[in-house]
């Protein structure tokens, strides 16, 4: 008996689930590929954590893992022409009182990598850079900057438009629904996804890149099938940020053209990072808040679990006053006084899933054959969209390197999230 011939189902056109379908089609051009997510491609919102103004593209990783496959991404973004557009190189400045700007210097050594433009530079020096523009920022128990030249941001509503628009031309079956169940053969093999209007798609292997809702929908397989080896479990958790916007005028907006992305850490007990990236082309200029909060739900199986709030648009825009205000701080610890008559708007919260390790799930699901995980971008994922798919497809082919096996698999050793500051510990109804 011969074998069915290759096909797949591709939950979710973020990151992970647009990189898959475009490696998938790029590598197999005749195969069956179907990209499944609940809000058209085009659309004005979307609840993917992929949907934004624009995100942070850097190799600057404490990780050397992560280091050399974010200057694999960087390469892509600089030279193919499907992402050159989208990508502006300028620059990162990165206030740490841990040492983080010699770690990176370390780490791009290791790897060979040119430490031409990375410098690690004292407050006072550092102060003086781009003409000034983080003068009034806290320093507080800082020795070193980490300034970084070949690091930027990208245009990611763009990017990802783009990149769906291309594999829809390859020949990738794009479809607006919502993911209900998953469907299993009488072998207990996963066959495929039934959609809340109750359409039926069936492939060979079906592949989970659902972000935030994926504790959820495995919570739904785990009670339809009465099979607990389908959940999440302490594997990830469903996790919110808080990012808004402030429109420049623009005499403000031309002197903040050429400053670079800033990453702030200070002070460490608010949370991993706050930030802020260069002006858009509408001269808007964007925070993210340090804040990491979770969703704590009761299913009808009487689990609790973290998942977005139950509305189509995940509530994104409805944002407490607390989670202002800790987008609002992030101005005032990167600009001082001078954002002081900036009005930030447009708050949206961000969700995405986050593991103990803060490492990406990219395995075969261990509950049944013909089911994959590509998820899990622990608010980090997003620089990998040129690259993230291809370690997808090699995951499908059992050709991933050892290491990325064990990093990445769907069963492996939990560490103590204690340590880690992206983990959630606050609840979004507290604040």
């Amino acid at each position: 008996m011969t074998s069915p011939r290759p096909s797949y189902i591709i939950v979710g056109a973020g990151v992970f689930g647009t990189s898959t379908a475009l490696h998938l089609i790029t590598r197999f051009p005749n195969a069956s590929i179907t990209l499944v997510d609940r809000d058209a491609p085009d659309a004005t919102s979307r609840v993917a954590a992929s949907w934004d103004w624009n995100k942070v593209v850097r190799a600057d990783y404490r990780d050397p893992l992560y280091c050399r496959l974010a200057l694999e991404a960087q390469d892509v973004w600089r030279g193919d022409a499907l992402w050159q557009p989208f990508y502006r190189e300028s620059g990162i400045y990165w206030i740490s009182r841990t040492g983080f700007a010699h770690e990176v210097l370390g780490n791009y050594a290791r790897l060979g990598q040119s430490t031409a433009g990375l410098y690690a530079l004292p407050v006072a020096e550092a102060r003086r850079r781009y003409r000034g523009v983080f003068d009034e920022a806290d320093y507080s128990g800082v020795e070193n900057v980490l300034v970084n030249t070949t690091s930027g941001w990208a245009d990611a509503k763009g990017a990802l438009r783009a990149v769906i628009e291309r594999v829809v031309e390859m020949g990738v079956k794009v479809v607006r629904a919502e993911v209900e169940a998953l469907e299993f053969g009488e072998d207990g093999n996963c066959v495929g996804v039934r959609t809340q209007g109750g359409e039926k798609f069936a492939a060979t292997h079906t592949i989970l890149s659902t972000g935030a809702f994926t504790p959820k929908l495995l919570e739904k397989v785990a009670e339809s099938t009465r099979k607990d080896a389908f959940l999440a479990g302490d594997r990830m958790v469903a996790a919110g940020v808080t990012t808004g916007l402030a429109q420049l005028d623009d005499e403000t907006a031309k002197e903040f053209a050429q400053m670079p992305v800033c990453i702030q850490e200070i002070p460490p007990e608010r949370g991993p990072s706050n930030g802020t990236l260069p002006p858009t082309t509408d001269k808007k200029l964007k925070w993210w808040g340090q804040c990491i909060f979770k969703n704590t739900q009761t299913m009808p199986s009487g689990r609790q679990i973290s998942a977005p709030p139950n509305h189509a648009d995940y509530e994104q825009w409805s944002v407490p006053k607390i989670l202002m205000e800790d987008v609002e701080f992030a101005n005032k610890v990167t600009f001082g006084k001078r954002g002081e008559s900036w009005k930030i708007t447009e708050h949206r919260i961000c969700w995405d899933a986050v593991t103990p390790s803060e490492d990406f799930i990219i395995s075969p699901h261990a509950a049944c054959q013909g089911l994959h995980i590509a998820t899990c971008g622990s608010f980090h994922g997003w620089k990998f969209f040129p690259i993230i798919g291809d370690y997808v497809v090699r995951m499908l082919e059992g050709k991933l390197e050892p290491e990325l096996q064990r990093r990445w698999a769907w069963d492996r050793e939990l560490p103590d999230v204690s340590m880690n500051k992206v983990w959630p510990t606050k609840e979004l109804r507290d604040l």
